[in-house]
């Protein structure tokens, strides 16, 4: 099997500079609602854990849904491939696993087991960016465009911001932060980022990475119980679906957008093993 060392993104060098520029200025612009909502969820289970069967919660709850639309509709971005709305989609994928079924984790639990599957989400695409660094360092991927490493580069960084809020939550719940991959598709993904020799296979396997993040997020928004889990949530999603998006545009894939993004790669929580 041949590969081609010379492979080029399906976009100029500025124009993926331009996208990647504008990508860190969402960013940034949403991390202090990310951070504030981190915040307000550790809040939240500490008082659950005092206040049991107090309703506050509920009604909290209920407060923030009816404001959660105009939050949804953020997530209508142009990273979505499939175009299956969202009342109808659900995780089939092998990887995804069924929605409620039993996770193999036990140390989290309640909605403190969708916080521990999304640091674990965040840690792979970290570690898969950083794979991919290292990689076209050791001369592995052919060459690699200036514009390309630094979209690399920056979306490191941001999961690696999702992480660290998402961490905090578990600590400040009194559980271990999450700092490696414990998903069962780890070393699948370990073995598919190896043994790729050109910069348009890794992006491909970004893009399956980024996908599942980003529909795992807006699933979670209608199947955690907590408000500010949900406001947390909705505040990366949008983030992580315009990775997905440039990452269309690398590959030469214009995303048409669909009128829901779909939630048919979202992961479970049966893929944790912790």
């Amino acid at each position: 099997m041949t590969t081609d060392r010379t492979w080029e993104p399906a976009l100029s060098e500025a124009e993926l500079g331009l996208l990647t520029r504008d990508m860190d200025d969402a960013h940034r612009a949403t991390l202090p609602l990310m951070r504030a909502s981190a915040a307000d969820l550790t809040e939240e289970i500490r008082t659950r854990r005092t206040e049991e069967g107090d309703g506050g919660l509920d009604a909290g709850r209920r407060r923030f849904l009816l404001g959660a639309g105009g939050v949804t509709a953020a997530l209508v971005l142009a990273a979505c491939s499939s175009g299956r709305n969202v009342k109808d989609a659900a995780p089939t994928s092998p990887a995804s696993g069924t929605p409620g079924s039993p996770s193999a984790s036990g140390m989290y639990t309640g909605d403190l087991k969708v916080v521990a599957l999304a640091v674990a989400l965040e840690n792979q695409a970290v570690g898969a960016y950083q794979a991919t660094l290292d990689a076209a360092k050791a001369g592995k991927l052919g060459t690699v465009p200036p514009a390309v490493a630094t979209f690399v580069t920056t979306a490191m960084a941001q999961h690696a911001d999702h992480a660290k809020a998402w961490n905090a939550v578990l600590t400040g719940a009194g559980l271990p932060a999450i700092t490696n991959v414990p998903l069962s598709n780890q070393p699948a993904t370990l073995k598919a980022l190896g043994a790729a020799t050109d910069v348009g296979t890794v992006a491909k396997l970004a893009l399956m990475l980024e996908d599942q993040a980003a529909q795992t997020y807006l699933f979670a928004t209608y199947n955690v119980t907590s408000p500010a889990g949900i406001a947390t949530a909705a505040s990366i999603a949008p983030v992580e679906a315009m990775h997905a998006a440039i990452l269309n545009y690398v590959l030469g894939q214009y995303p048409v957008p669909d009128d829901f993004l779909p939630v048919d790669k979202a992961a479970s929580p049966t893929l944790l093993t912790v």
